[in-house]
């Protein structure tokens, strides 16, 4: 059987003297959409900027396709196939949209990145934005190019964070889109979500943090039974 394309086990992890996550334990199988829901401050952003080593201290386990990193710079983490995109999304200003595409490197995973025309295939408002500035895109697509350079690099584990906050609904119904035929072509995705009527309907598994701990963890088909506890636990 193959090994989880995540693993967490007892994750702890410190911002200098501040103690963030208090023994984070979670499992993502290939080609599963997982979502991390919780309040602001619950840890999932933390959570993921741990898998990145982009925290302090970090304790415990983190297993990627079965190897450890736990100990390893966020460079190497990134080269087992592994692609954050931040909340802060990280578009160069100065670049056009297509050479903000063309910048990632093309990761050593044994997985061809996907190709500009792919790209546009899958964003068409990128492909008729191409040459227009980073910054004078559209917050939606923004969005749409931060999470498209990712797939340029052939990382197959993919961590959004916060991809559809504060977007237009028809734009949040293309990410919704993305994400399907992303886990259609075997991609593994862990979202953290604010917005819960986009993550429901996509997630294969949740997940609920609270005060850097997780406190649930159900299916898909668990979902309906478990909104008395969602309600109490994040007010959806």
């Amino acid at each position: 059987m193959a090994a989880p394309a995540l693993e967490i086990k007892g994750l702890q992890a410190w911002y200098g003297e501040s103690h963030v996550l208090h023994g984070v334990d979670l499992v993502v199988q290939p080609g599963e959409v997982v979502t991390l829901l919780g309040r602001n401050g619950a840890g999932r952003t933390s959570t993921m900027r741990a898998i990145m080593g982009l925290t302090g201290t970090r304790k415990g386990s983190i297993r990627v396709n079965g190897q450890e990193t736990i100990g390893l710079p966020t460079h190497r983490i990134a080269h087992l196939g592994v692609g954050y995109c931040p909340e802060e999304r990280g578009i160069f200003s100065s670049l056009s949209c297509e050479e903000n595409l063309l910048l990632p490197p093309q990761l050593k995973t044994g997985h061809a990145g996907m190709t500009l025309e792919q790209i546009y295939a899958m964003f068409p408002n990128l492909a008729e934005r191409k040459n227009s500035q980073g910054t004078r895109l559209s917050g939606g697509e923004q969005q749409m190019l931060a999470v498209a350079r990712i797939l340029r690099t052939g990382a197959k584990l993919l961590l959004l964070d916060e991809i559809s906050e504060g977007l237009a609904p028809v734009i949040v119904q293309a990410l919704a889109r993305m994400i399907t035929t992303l886990r259609q072509q075997g991609y593994t995705v862990v979202m953290v979500e604010q917005n819960f009527r986009f993550a429901a309907p996509l997630a294969d598994r949740f997940y609920v943090m609270e005060h850097g701990r997780m406190v649930e963890h159900f299916s898909a088909a668990e979902l309906q039974a478990k909104m008395p506890v969602l309600n109490e636990l994040l007010g959806v």
